[in-house]
């Protein structure tokens, strides 16, 4: 099961190789462009992912607060980016996050929903500056709906693949998919700081 989980990161970089793959604003329209361009960058897929496997070990209505946390922030990390306010250290925030993430989901150790929401709360403000570095010719509010529809969408996705790893190791404590895939995670943001 571990070698599928390192099988499906690995399609995942595959499809989100592409940096230039990002839809053009002026041929497909802005809320394609803002919805395509968290898809086709490998970090802000994998942390979106993860953050999505974090919460979902909270389980309940509760789980949803993290996400809700990740996409608030980045929303604000957008809008001041368009603002014009400078953010220093953004790519290594971000590249930071993914380990981060991935780790937390690694270990698997108690944490508070507010301290959960914080951390990732945290990291958005930069991920969401980033989106507004790359805006580009795109109207700023039909992108900003874009990428945080795709956002969320992620997070479901990582709920998903989080509830459906604990139903399969029912009564086996911590599920060991889960925390694969948070090692998975944390080595791949590994890579990708070491690439850059």
């Amino acid at each position: 099961m571990i070698k599928r989980i390192f099988i499906a990161i690995a399609a995942i970089a595959a499809v989100t190789a592409p940096a230039f793959a990002h839809l053009n604003p002026a041929e497909h329209g802005s809320l394609a462009a803002g919805f395509s361009h968290p898809l086709f960058g490998l970090d802000h897929v994998l942390v979106m992912v993860a953050v999505g496997l974090w919460a979902a070990s909270l389980g309940g209505r509760k789980m949803l607060i993290v996400p809700a946390a990740f996409v608030g922030a980045m929303g604000l990390g957008f809008a001041a980016a368009i603002a014009g306010m400078p953010l220093p250290f953004v790519e290594p925030v971000i590249l930071a996050s993914i380990i981060f993430i991935g780790l937390m989901v690694a270990m698997a150790l108690p944490f508070s929903v507010a301290g959960m929401a914080a951390s990732v709360a945290f990291f958005a403000f930069f991920h969401g500056h980033a989106h507004g570095g790359e805006l580009g010719q795109a109207g700023a509010m039909s992108f900003a709906v874009g990428f945080m529809l795709a956002t969320a969408v992620l997070h479901a996705t990582g709920i998903a693949l989080g509830v459906g790893f604990a139903r399969l190791q029912a009564g086996h404590g911590k599920s060991l998919l889960t925390r694969s895939a948070g090692v998975a995670t944390a080595v791949a943001g590994l890579a990708l700081a070491f690439a850059g």
